[in-house]
């Protein structure tokens, strides 16, 4: 009789003590940038000239950067009263300078504000992408050599005019309209339209030499 009631009483506490519910951690919200074919034109910007970038899909010329991280530089003031009016991405010194797009490289030099520079433009000839400040470029990068998105074409640096304490390139996307003028385009803010992190097509063995 003894045992019947404590099991009773035994059963009785079970069924009054309840186990709380298993919590779940709370997942993180991802919140993915909106689609490039979705980004609406700048102020300023002709409908076309958008319409043109937002085709391109383009890739962050920087090894390793995405989109979100870019930060609006274009319409900074600079020296002498002028605007900026291109890109600047900070990276370590070395790191692999991409081709934005496809197309085709227009030239290959050296200036006194821009340093190691390159010019290159899209397949159908509409845009001219500009790369400044390159610590070097890529081997055997020439003038007429054809480019994928992604291929590297220089590391980045500090020659020209970059403080010499703050690697990065310089980057300009600019409208074609007088091809024996390529370098004097229209500016395009083209942060907006960046569609791919930089990732270079192949692994660079040259990055940070």
């Amino acid at each position: 009789m003894r045992h019947l009631s404590l099991l009773a009483a035994t059963l009785l506490l079970a069924a009054c003590v309840r186990t709380p519910p298993t919590r779940q951690a709370p997942q993180p919200v991802v919140i993915a940038p909106a689609p490039v074919e979705l980004v609406p034109t700048p102020k300023g910007m002709r409908e076309d000239d958008a319409a043109t970038l937002r085709e391109r899909l383009l890739m962050v010329p920087v090894a390793g950067v995405q989109p979100i991280q870019l930060r609006d530089t274009f319409s900074e003031r600079r020296d002498g009263g002028r605007t900026h009016r291109a890109l600047d991405i900070l990276a370590p010194r070395g790191t692999p300078v991409l081709a934005a797009d496809e197309g085709y490289v227009l030239s290959v030099r050296e200036n006194r504000l821009g340093g190691r520079i390159v010019y290159m433009v899209d397949p159908a000839r509409r845009l001219v992408y500009y790369y400044a400040h390159l610590d070097r470029w890529a081997e055997g990068l020439a003038e007429g050599r054809t480019l994928a998105k992604g291929d590297v074409i220089g590391y980045v640096g500090t020659t020209g005019n970059a403080p010499r304490d703050t690697p990065h390139l310089h980057f300009q996307v600019m409208r074609l309209d007088d091809p024996k003028r390529y370098w004097d385009g229209l500016p395009l803010d083209a942060r907006p339209f960046f569609a791919y992190d930089g990732r270079p097509n192949v692994p660079d063995r040259q990055a940070a030499r």
